[in-house]
This record gives C-alpha cells, structure tokens and sequence, in this order.
C-alpha cells in the first residue's frame, strides 16, 4: 500500500514520498523495514527513528525524523484503520465445522475430527490436534507441534515448530484494554496477535492475550506452567521459566533466563534483565537488573530482602521491649514530678512570707 493511499484512508497530511509502498504495520519496538509505524506520545520519538520504519503516524511534525510522517487528529485512531488493512478483524460468527476447506493441514499432520481449524489456517507436518481444539482463521501452526484437548488459538496466531500446549489454555484472546467516555469503559483496540516461537510448553491453563497492534511474543525454548496469565503487549525473552499462576500484566518484557517462581506478579511496563530470579509471591513493581535474585512484595534485591524479613521475625520481641521502655520511663517521669513537687511547695512559702 503506497504512502499517498495510507493518507487517504486515514485523512491524514503525507509529508515525504507519497511513492513509498508499506508492507505492514506495527508498533514502534516492533516495526521492520518496509512498515509504519505511530507516535503517541512526542516523548517517544527516538523509538520511531530506531524502528527502520518507512512511515510513521503522528499528530504533529516530528522534527530530525528520516522517514515519511502522516500527520493526524488522532494518531490511534488512525493506526488502527492501518492495522485493520493489513490484518483485517475476522468475523467471528463465520465459524466452520470440522477443517475448512480453506485451511491448509500438511499430509502428516494428525487432526481429531472435534477439532475445528478455520479459513486460511495453516498445519505444518506431523503436528497433531487433540479434540475440541479450535484454530482460528489465518492461524500459523508450525511443524511437530502438540495441541492437547480444548485448546483455542484465535486468530492470527503463529507457532513455532515443536510448541506443545497442554490442555484448556486460550491463546489470543483479547487483551484487558479500556478508556473511559462518559463514564462507561469502551474497549481499546485490540488488533494484535501472539506470536509463539520454537520449543516453547504452555501448562494447562494457562492464558495468553494478544497485542494492541502488534504481538504479544513468547521467546524460544519458554516454559509456562499451568494457570499463568501473561497480558497484551508483552514481549517474553528465550528460555523463560514462569511457574504457577504467574501474572503478568500489560507491556511487561522479560530478559533471557528468567525464572519467575509461583504467584509472582509484575506490574505493567516492567522490565526484568536477562537471568533474573523472582522468588514466589512476589511482587515485582519496578524494573529489575539482571543477574540477580529478587524476593518479597514489593520485590527487592535477596540481600536486602533478607535484611528486612530478619527485623520482621523480630517485631514482636521490640514491641515487648519498647512497651518495656515505655513503662520504664513513665515511672522515671512519675519520680521526677513527685520530686519537684515539694521544692515547688517551698518555694511559694517563702515568696508569701
């Protein structure tokens, strides 16, 4: 789609080459070469010049910017019509029965005939889907992957080959995005998708929400355990370990080697260094280096955690002793004031006589 057109679609004033053609489109942190891409925020404007992208939607001429910009009223508004060209929404009413005949299921792959994969679904050889499995329209489904009973991909989807997930877990569904007008909460966009690379296993459960616009990313060789929920927009590094009933919320992003222990819960926009180590029930409310053990809620460095739980066990002894004190000193108070009291006396004898 050349630039001049995505200026007609959305309304907008192209500056640049209007001969530009766009393949895609993504947000900033995502955008590759040949996409647009969207400036929300003016603050944010070294993300587009570090995205490669040819285009970018903004409400306002950024200055110093090398590629085109498409100037707008409402920059989401506008992305999101961008998106919905190059991902157009599927009408989830238009649901089939067994394998669409639009579908594309490699010869080897094995399909229970509960399953129900939709149009433009793609299976790659050897996969096998269990019953009750539902893939969504333009799924990419990789090869030698496992998808146990009750498994729903929604659309857009994409698997990497040998991803196994076990049963009941939901896949791109949409994420929890709303803004408020006139006092009622209206849906944000939910036009993005997951993306699930090689080697990753899902526990049974588990829940995966799709992106805003672009993909809620699952790194290589991740393992989730049962009952973990991760949020729209997040970015999962490789080799992850996110044990039981982990929640993470929107735009969070994990390094590589990351180990997240049971009930760990990050905040949104958080992010964690390569080989960080969170351990359970904790509560991660900021940014955290790498290469470091982080406990407690809100979570902070193990050694300084250790510090803080060592005065807690100690709690009820200092109170004993300060209740101690503070009898101690009320009785030394006492003393004091029965000790004035006579000198006081005396003194306003004498002043009379």
């Amino acid at each position: 789609m050349k630039l001049d057109e995505i200026a007609v679609l959305v309304d907008g004033r192209l500056t640049g080459n209007a001969d530009l053609v766009c393949t895609g489109a993504n947000p900033p942190d995502q955008a590759q070469a040949g996409e647009i891409t969207m400036l929300d925020d003016p603050k944010r404007a070294a993300a587009v010049a570090g995205s490669g992208a040819v285009a970018v939607i903004t409400s306002s001429l950024i200055d110093d910017c090398s590629c085109a910009q498409v100037v707008v009223d409402d920059p989401r508004d506008a992305f999101a019509k961008i998106v919905s060209h190059f991902r157009p929404p599927v009408d989830a009413a238009d649901w089939n029965d067994g394998i669409s005949a639009d579908a594309s299921v490699h010869a080897t792959a094995i399909v229970h005939p509960r399953a129900i994969i939709a149009a433009g679904a793609v299976v790659g050889a050897r996969t096998r889907v269990g019953p009750g499995v539902v893939i969504s329209a333009r799924c990419q489904i990789g090869q030698d992957c496992v998808l146990n009973p009750n498994v729903t991909l929604y659309e857009y989807t994409e698997l990497g080959d040998r991803v196994v997930i076990h049963a009941g877990v939901v896949v791109g569904a949409h994420g929890f995005g709303y803004r408020q007008k006139d006092g009622r909460h209206i849906p944000t966009a939910q036009l993005g998708y997951v993306a699930i690379e090689s080697d990753v296993e899902i526990g049974a459960g588990a829940t995966i929400d799709r992106g805003t616009y672009g993909a809620t990313r699952i790194g290589e060789g991740t393992k989730i355990d049962n009952q973990v929920m991760i949020a729209h927009n997040c970015q999962i590094g490789k080799h992850n370990l996110l044990c039981s009933q982990v929640g993470i919320a929107g735009s969070s992003c994990t390094g590589d080697y990351v180990i997240l222990a049971g009930q760990v819960g990050l905040k949104d926009h958080v992010h964690l260094g390569d080989h960080t180590i969170v351990g359970a029930q904790a509560g991660v409310m900021d940014d955290c280096p790498g290469n470091e053990v982080y406990l407690g809620s809100p979570a902070t460095p193990q050694r300084e955690q250790m510090q803080i739980m060592a005065v807690e066990r100690r709690l009820p002894e200092m109170r004993r002793e300060v209740k101690k004190l503070r009898r101690e000193l009320d009785a030394i108070k006492g003393q004091l004031q029965s000790e004035s009291t006579p000198a006081a006396s005396c003194e306003s004898e004498c002043n009379a006589a």
